[in-house]
């Protein structure tokens, strides 16, 4: 991330700098999309940008400096070879079919060249499309700042994700809102864009020949292992099952909660998409909902493996017509997309579990360590410990001290009954001296590596929020600095403490 006195006007180095863009996405033909340009964003700035996803393109630090950028990503010109355009695709919105959706405030620039493979690149907020539904296509500063952010910390965090190369701003164009606020572009990042929902339009409207040319597009680009398999529908399907179950039981192990997790904000490559009232878990509560929106609970955080599966058997349905046998045999295609749908169930059950052992420190794997879990988790429920700090303290636990010692104070103090706790320190102690050649120094650094000591908390979001809408970027600067080595101990105790008070009111909706 770049001090904020190194931001300069456009075009200050005179070297060139010329990626070359292709986009092999607009082949599939305009039923696919829609070409358009962005609109001009007036008087853009630079607030951030992200040196770990440049280093992901394999670009040069000072891209952002080099003539022509500032414009290119505020959406007021285009590099060679960009084509922008919008997608169509559909969904279900809190489980209720929502019809035809698309990219309303998001335009694909094209595909780049990275060194592990081609990306593509996005601007979100360019503007309306013909997809935007009355909306004005534009994103603030605040949901802006938020999803770069959060972005670049999951990936830092090792959470499959779409990345954010960099966050432009204007103090001149307001957005209203809840109230008005100034208008800013995120730049995307991901190897694909798309979703259960670009499937799911085409199989909605009976444009079976324009399934058919997705899925191929897909099979060929992105899955060509799936291409020889007997079935490569059910082999793709089964795929993208066991990529989601990976990617939720990651979302559970760290506490974060997605939303809206609506099936157009499903990325058809297990990818974290469409950040936008998300949040980490303070105080854990397996029932709560991060989304002020959601008011039926629908995306509350115990739902969302069940709700990942709900969106898979929807994708499963909108690709039920490019089965073999869904016109003679319809109860064997059927069945057939039903077990590539048990790969989630099995999937997620042994990955959820291999990471909460990871958080644990325990090395190999005994029967007993499901309800030791499980009962770890329900005692950090029944007190509402802080996830992160509790998963953090805990790997100073020490077996051979008491529950009682003073180094496990720390970790003590998050639970008001000692008693149960100690009861289950105590279990906890004895299943650690079952792997006795395992150090509590080893057993400390392994859960160190996988246990964050930060996290992109609202409260800390906010404050960086609330110094960008006064002009100064330095708090997002500095906190995505931080937030790029989420295992570190920070430099500032704040970043790794219990939230503040005010961080209790703090609420967030679709439009954040």
């Amino acid at each position: 991330m770049n001090a904020p006195e190194m931001f300069a006007p456009d075009g200050v180095a005179a070297d060139s700098f010329a990626p070359r863009f292709s986009n092999r996405f607009l082949d599939l033909g305009s039923r696919f999309y829609t070409e358009l340009a962005a609109s001009p964003l007036p008087d853009p700035h630079w607030v951030a940008v992200s040196s770990a996803c440049t280093d992901l393109l394999g670009w040069p630090q000072d891209w952002w400096q080099r003539p022509g950028a500032l414009a290119a990503f505020s959406g007021n010109a285009s590099w060679p070879g960009m084509r922008p355009l919008a997608s169509v695709y559909s969904g279900h919105q809190f489980g209720v079919w929502a019809g035809q959706l698309g990219d309303g405030r998001a335009l694909w620039l094209g595909e780049v060249e990275a060194p592990a493979g081609p990306l593509e690149l996005q601007l979100k907020g360019a503007g309306p499309t013909p997809y935007s539904r009355r909306g004005d296509g534009r994103a603030v500063l605040r949901s802006s700042i938020r999803e770069f952010l959060c972005s670049e910390a999951m990936a830092a965090l090792g959470i499959p994700t779409t990345r954010a190369l960099c966050l432009v701003g204007s103090r001149e164009l307001k957005i209203q809102r809840e109230t008005v606020e100034t208008a800013a572009v995120v730049t995307r990042v991901a190897p694909s864009f798309l979703r259960f929902g670009h499937f799911e339009h085409f199989a909605h409207h009976g444009q079976h020949a324009e399934l058919r040319q997705l899925f191929d597009y897909f099979l060929q680009t992105y899955a060509p292992d799936c291409a020889d398999a007997p079935n490569p529908v059910v082999a793709v399907l089964a795929r993208v099952a066991g990529q989601t179950a990976d990617l939720i039981a990651q979302w559970q192990a760290v506490g974060f909660m997605h939303g809206v997790m609506n099936t157009d904000n499903m990325s058809m490559l297990g990818l974290t998409i469409d950040y936008g009232p998300f949040g980490f878990m303070d105080g854990f509560n397996p029932g709560h909902i991060c989304n002020h929106s959601d008011h039926q609970g629908r995306y509350a955080f115990a739902r969302q493996p069940q709700i990942g599966l709900w969106n898979l058997h929807a994708l499963a349905q909108a690709l039920f017509p490019l089965m073999p046998t869904a016109e003679t045999d319809a109860d064997a295609a059927a069945e057939a997309l039903q077990e590539a749908l048990e790969v989630y169930r099995e999937r997620f059950g042994q990955s959820l579990l291999g990471a909460m052992r990871a958080k644990l420190g325990l090395l190999d794997a005994l029967e007993e360590d499901g309800l030791l879990i499980d009962d770890w988790l329900r005692l950090l429920a029944k007190h509402q410990s802080d996830y992160t700090l509790a998963h953090r303290r805990l790997s100073a636990f020490d077996p051979e001290q008491p529950p009682e010692a003073p180094v496990h104070a720390p970790l003590r103090d998050l639970f008001l009954d000692r008693e149960a706790f100690d009861a289950w320190a105590l279990r906890y102690a004895q299943r650690l001296k079952k792997a006795a050649a395992d150090s509590s120094a080893s057993r400390a650094a392994r859960m160190n590596a996988v246990n964050p000591a930060v996290v992109l908390r609202n409260h800390l979001a906010q404050t960086a929020i609330k110094q960008a809408e006064a002009g100064d970027f330095s708090e997002v600067q500095r906190l995505a600095q931080v937030l790029s080595r989420p295992y570190d101990d920070p430099l500032n105790p704040a970043d790794a403490s219990l939230p503040p008070d005010w961080a209790q009111h703090l609420e967030v909706s679709c439009s954040s």
